[in-house]
């Protein structure tokens, strides 16, 4: 161990100098000198050694002075400090302990005595640095656990909340889909008879133009001609419906359509507006707020090869974020005080035509520059207890960066709104 030691003795009488490094080479240490205190503080900035043996009395700055300099640096404050000195009073002997010496050696010393003292403390060094090191490393793999832990989770929750949505809409859209089926098939039918029965009806009308009393009774009763008038629009109001409820089970099943093992075509137009479809309740006037208007400016862009079900939730996290948002705007302000709550979605190719970016910005009340550095963390929320788990977002960019290569960044100020970028890439990597 002593031949790549390093020893700096530090004393103002050559006979001492000479001595101690002779003794210090024959055990195999390495040995620099200094006469005096600030000799030696020059020395160590270039030259650092393993261990500091230093003389109390000293021209200039004495020992103690040279020793409290060097545990006020931190380069040099770890340095083991072995006194040395013909001083044997108590006083002497806590006053240098307490400028933080290790050890303490009275001359006259004996050869083997301050070489047994040297290498106990030497070792008690090289142990203390090899625990450090352990230290640090045990903490650099505690670190990379801890993320691979949060990674997991974020893939564990983000694959057990796709599974149970494409449960719950495959159950859904049975459901629906069979009564929707029933009444779409027999709507034309229906119209039909209806036709046919108020045709029949006119040639009674032409052929009897003079009913009876008991007949224009219940004609006046049932309102005929009203009744002529508007069953047609009923019907037609109920084909209206039955799209509609096709078009939210199509929303439905496309928003939580189930991934294959590698990305595939989609247009993302059609992924936000099936979020948008699913959302339209939160979108709607109510009691405290007006209505959050969605103004969409789709560019010309090509389709995207993409994880379809996991980029829809992408959407559905941050669109869900811009509602909540403005929903905290007017648990701030008055709603007299709210002209418009309005999202705004932009897609866009980039000057590098193979990236594609969406644009998502409220005109809610902006974030603080410390939420925005944490917005992405993985279990960080502003919301109440309750109110939010810190996962949306963080899934939202593990999935966007990880899975499909792309980048997340947000621009915020406060009171004036948040806007999210998605850039992905047109055609992206496989990842497994």
């Amino acid at each position: 161990m002593s031949s790549s030691l390093k020893i700096l003795v530090v004393d103002d009488t050559p006979a001492n100098l000479e001595v101690i490094c002779e003794t210090l080479g024959d055990a195999g240490y390495e040995v620099i000198t200094a006469i005096d205190g600030d000799r030696a503080l020059r020395r160590i900035q270039t030259n650092l050694p393993d261990l500091i043996l230093l003389d109390v009395q000293m021209p200039g700055i004495d020992g103690f002075e040279t020793c409290q300099r060097l545990k006020a640096d931190p380069a040099t404050a770890n340095i083991p400090v072995i006194f040395m000195t013909a001083l044997s009073d108590t006083d002497s002997k806590v006053k240098g302990f307490a400028l933080g010496a290790v050890d303490y050696v009275t001359k006259p010393f004996q050869e083997q005595e301050m070489l047994a003292r040297v290498k106990t403390q030497l070792q008690l060094w090289q142990l203390t640095k090899n625990l450090e090191q352990h230290i640090t490393e045990r903490t650099a793999e505690l670190k990379t656990a801890l993320d691979q832990l949060h990674h997991s989770q974020l893939q564990l929750v983000q694959s057990e909340k796709m599974s149970a949505l494409g449960n719950l809409v495959a159950g859904v859209a049975h459901e629906i889909n069979n009564p929707v089926g029933f009444i779409a098939g027999n709507l034309q039918p229906a119209q039909d008879y209806v036709q046919n029965l108020l045709q029949l009806i006119a040639l009674y009308q032409q052929e009897l133009p003079h009913p009876s009393a008991t007949l224009q009774a219940a004609i006046d009763k049932i309102d005929l001609d009203y009744l002529q008038e508007d069953l047609p629009k009923l019907l037609i109001s109920m084909r209206e419906g039955v799209n509609r409820i096709r078009n939210i089970s199509t929303s439905l099943r496309t928003f939580s359509r189930a991934d294959c093992d590698r990305p595939i075509p989609f247009n993302i137009h059609e992924g936000i507006d099936s979020t948008l479809m699913i959302l339209q309740h939160r979108l709607k006037a109510n009691e405290f707020r007006p209505a959050i208007e969605v103004i969409k400016h789709y560019g010309e862009i090509p389709q995207i090869e993409c994880y379809v079900g996991q980029l829809n939730q992408v959407f559905m996290n941050i669109l869900a974020n811009a509602i909540d948002a403005l929903e905290e705007v007017t648990q701030k302000r008055s709603i007299e005080n709210i002209k418009t709550n309005q999202i705004t979605i932009c897609t866009q190719l980039t000057d590098d035509p193979q990236l594609v970016q969406l644009r998502i910005q409220d005109n809610g009340i902006g974030m603080s520059q410390e939420v925005k550095q944490r917005i992405f963390d993985n279990l960080f929320t502003t919301k109440d207890i309750g109110k939010g788990t810190g996962l949306g977002l963080a899934i939202a960019y593990q999935i966007v960066t990880e899975k499909h290569n792309g980048l997340l960044d947000v621009n915020s100020t406060p009171g004036q709104g948040t806007e999210f970028l998605v850039t992905l890439p047109v055609k992206t990597q496989v990842i497994y």
